[in-house]
């Protein structure tokens, strides 16, 4: 009887270790493949240089510190926000922007949390030469160590984002309008009273135009 129930106890402890086995394997397969459906990447309707454009103002109005950029198209702006005393968050957020070369071009983002803790750190003083060197402990001192850092997957968040972006480039076509408006040259008074004068009647032109071979060069010679 009690060989027949530590083989039970075995198989039971075999099975359950299996199964977490499992567990985790499935929690580590619903992570890892790759799906159309990422929330990582949007196409958005404008040329390449409106949306990269408005890509940066988004993360700027947002409060992001940006880095300087390695290569063209790649940003990644930072901001820290502290929930509590000893707790401090900082999200990374960086994107890329490409023209499609079709009227729309495409953006990419990621992001990420990190979460960082004030930790005792114990301090320690050495003295001595050589062999003879001796530490003691000289107390401690509270450092900020990061505790937690994982990839933001909320489609929230990036949709949040997205919706930001298409905002700005929808706004782009009025302010380049404005700017050319302000670019172009004043009218000049005769030019504004010209383009304010009312369209000119078919009997008005005639008179104008005999009046104008009347006091030609040509018709005061002959009249002569």
């Amino acid at each position: 009887m009690r060989k027949s129930a530590g083989m039970s106890g075995v198989a039971l402890l075999s099975g359950t270790a299996l199964l977490l086995a499992a567990c985790a394997h499935r929690h580590d397969v619903t992570r890892g493949p790759f799906t159309a459906a990422a929330p990582f990447s949007k196409t958005i309707a404008g040329p390449g240089d409106s949306v990269c454009w408005s890509v940066k103002r988004a993360l700027l109005s947002q409060g992001y510190m940006l880095e300087r950029a390695s290569e063209p198209g790649v940003l990644t702006g930072t901001r820290d926000y502290q929930p509590n005393d000893k707790l401090n968050v900082t999200v990374h957020l960086q994107t890329t922007c490409a023209d499609n070369h079709d009227g729309t071009s495409i953006v990419f983002a990621t992001a990420d949390r990190e979460e960082s803790q004030l930790q005792k750190m114990k301090q320690s003083t050495s003295a001595g030469i050589g062999p003879a060197t001796i530490t003691m402990p000289s107390g401690s001192a509270k450092v900020l160590g990061v505790v937690r850092r994982e990839t933001i997957t909320d489609p929230n968040f990036y949709r949040s984002f997205f919706d930001l972006v298409q905002g700005y480039v929808a706004q782009e076509p009025r302010v380049r309008s404005d700017q050319a408006t302000a670019q172009e040259p004043p009218m000049r008074s005769d030019q504004a009273a010209a383009a304010q004068a009312p369209p000119m009647r078919s009997d008005q032109a005639a008179d104008l135009h005999s009046q104008a071979e009347q006091n030609s060069p040509a018709q005061q010679n002959s009249g002569r």
